[in-house]
Formats: structure tokens, sequence, C-alpha cells
């Protein structure tokens, strides 16, 4: 009886003994698949974290030098919303299983909206970069029409000064005589009297006839412009000066001579005198003479 309690007892030994090996066996390989576990949700975190933080990175580089307002705010909106989502997942434990898996569906999420926003942006990049080419084209174009149009209006200005240089009058066969007292010629500085000025207006069958009046300006060797107290100013280059003699004449086109005095009441110098001759306000005729001792 005895030895059948001692051998009873020995099994129950026995079978604790196993029963403790196996269960430190099994607790000692569960504590290295947890341990595994663990490193292996850490390693998916960090790279979790790795992808948030790269598509932060393409959101800056697409929003940046993007001229569209309302898509730039949109972009913005959704690079807030992954800076938020990437802080969330930094403070979230590697055994939070679920909310990290969470988290990469939202991850999935905010790339398809990128996905959407870069075709957008492409497609807004390929509509801006036709609109700039076009824009070239037309400033092309219009460079080449205000060239031609200043082209025009520069052959329109030559021509309208090739008109009216072949529409001008023009002074010709020019004389001056001194005459005395008795309207005869005189070379006596002393005896001088009138001055007669014979010129002719040369034919131009361009000009337009009718009355018109020709102006006479007599400059001295100092260069002073001889007038009288009766004289008076015409217009001339946007100026109005004055004139030493002025005389009407009817032209018809064909050629005219005619003659102009100065009654001399001043003391005259000696020395190169000019006469300018004006019609139309343009200079027609300019003749320098002399008067001497």
């Amino acid at each position: 009886m005895k030895k059948n309690t001692l051998y009873a007892l020995i099994a129950v030994i026995v079978v604790l003994l196993g029963a403790s090996v196996w269960l430190f066996v099994s607790n000692h390989q569960t504590k290295e698949e947890m341990q595994e576990m663990v490193e292996q949700m850490t390693f998916e975190k960090e790279q979790l974290e790795d992808e948030y933080e790269d598509l932060a990175l393409q959101f800056d580089g697409y929003g940046r030098n993007l001229q569209n307002d309302s898509l730039a705010d949109k972009l913005a909106q959704e690079q807030q919303r992954v800076q938020d989502l990437l802080e969330e997942l930094r403070i979230t434990k590697a055994t939070n299983a679920r909310r990290i898996s969470e988290l990469k569906k939202e991850l999935a999420t905010v790339r398809a909206v990128m996905v959407e926003y870069v075709r957008q942006i492409d497609s807004l990049s390929q509509t801006n970069e036709r609109l700039t080419k076009e824009n070239i084209v037309v400033r092309q174009q219009y460079q080449q029409a205000s060239e031609r149009a200043s082209q025009l209006e520069e052959e329109k200005v030559k021509l309208t000064e090739v008109v009216n240089r072949a529409q001008m009058l023009e002074v010709a066969d020019f004389t001056m005589t001194p005459l005395n007292s008795k309207d005869k010629k005189t070379n006596y500085l002393n005896k001088i009297q009138k001055l007669q000025f014979d010129y002719s207006i040369l034919k131009n069958t361009t000009t337009e006839p009718g009355i018109k009046r020709i102006y006479m300006r007599i400059v001295r060797p100092d260069g002073e412009v001889m007038t009288k107290s009766t004289g008076g100013t015409f217009q001339y280059e946007n100026a109005q000066i004055e004139y030493s003699l002025t005389k009407e004449f009817e032209y018809g086109g064909e050629k005219v001579s005619d003659v102009l005095f100065w009654n001399v009441d001043e003391i005259l110098q000696t020395g190169i005198y000019n006469a300018d001759f004006f019609c139309d306000g343009n200079l027609i005729g300019s003749f320098p003479f002399k008067i001497g001792k």
C-alpha cells in the first residue's frame, strides 16, 4: 500500500515538473514572439512616418510656385492635414495596431487626393504653357503689326515731306541794288537811301494757286533783324518771328518776278547781310549780300 502511494506521488511530481517545463518554454516563446511583433510594428510605424513626411514634402513642392489661388488653398489644407496626421502618428504607440492601421488608410486617402491635385496641376501647367505660347505668338504678331504701322507712319511722314517740298515755292534770281535819293544805283555807303531787292518765284504747278504773302527778313552782319516800328511778326515753326518786308502777290503756278524796297532810316553796317524769304510757313530762299564803303 505504501509503495502504491509513493509511486503515485512520484508520478504527480513528474507531471508537475513536465507542466512547469512546458509552461516555462511556452512563456519564453511567447515573449520572443511578442518582442518580434513589437519590433515589426515599430518598424512599420517608422516606415509610415517616412511616407507621411515624403507626402508632406510633395505637397510643399507642388504648392510653392502654384499660381492658381483656389488650388493652392486646397493643397495647403491637405498639407496641413498630412502634418496633423504625422504629428498624431509620432505620439501613437507602436503597439496601438488599430490606430496605426487607421492612419495607413488615411495615408492612402490623402495620396489619392494628391494624385487628383497633381492631375489638375499638370492640366493647369499644360494650359498655362499653351497660353504662354499663344501669348508669345500674339505679342510677336502685335510687334510685327506695330513695326509695320511705324514703318507705314514713317513712309507717310516721308511722303508728306516730299509732297510738302514739292509744293514749296522757291525764290531765285536774287539781287540787291543800293539806290541813292534819286533811285539811282550808288556804291557810296553814305549815299544809300534805299535797298532794292529783285527776285523771282519759280514755276511750280503742284502749289495751290491763289493770293499768297511773302515775308522777307534782312539780317545785319551782327545777326540782328532789320525792322520798322510798323513791322510785325509771322508764324514759322511754332514761333512768331519778326520780318523786315512783306507783300501779297497772286500765284498761278508760273514764274513770277517781283521787287521789294527797304527805305534806309538807319546807319548801315558794312559787311555781309542775309536776305531770307518765307511763304506758306516755309523758308523758300536765303541769299547773302554785301554792303561796303
